[in-house]
């Protein structure tokens, strides 16, 4: 359901791919023109100009498609940075880190 809640992800240049993902995987997209696909590494995407990209294409591929998740996909802001343009909203901060069980040591 779409409740008009938004999602603000900030840093998102500093994101961590674990193993080979920053050279082997490929992002691809088509230019609409014959032989026109195009890719990129996710370094080259992290050191571009967009680094906000990946994020917002790996949430965009993790949802179905439809008039739902393009509607939801409209209250998702993703910043590079750690200045965003909604602290008049007053967000609140989410840790997800904090909320998995798996991220606690075991002594």
């Amino acid at each position: 359901m779409d409740m008009g809640d938004n999602i603000i992800v900030i840093n998102a240049d500093k994101v961590k791919l674990t193993g080979r993902k920053l050279d082997q995987h490929r992002f691809y997209w088509h230019t609409g023109y014959p032989g026109g696909i195009k890719d990129r590494t996710a370094r080259e995407l992290l050191e571009g100009r967009f680094p906000n990209r990946v994020l917002e294409n790996a949430v965009r591929r993790m949802m179905p498609g439809g008039p739902l998740t393009r509607a939801q996909l409209k209250n998702l802001r993703v910043y590079a940075g750690a200045e965003h343009p909604h602290v008049a909203q007053n967000p609140t901060k989410l840790d997800v880190a904090a909320m998995n069980t798996k991220n606690v040591r075991v002594k």
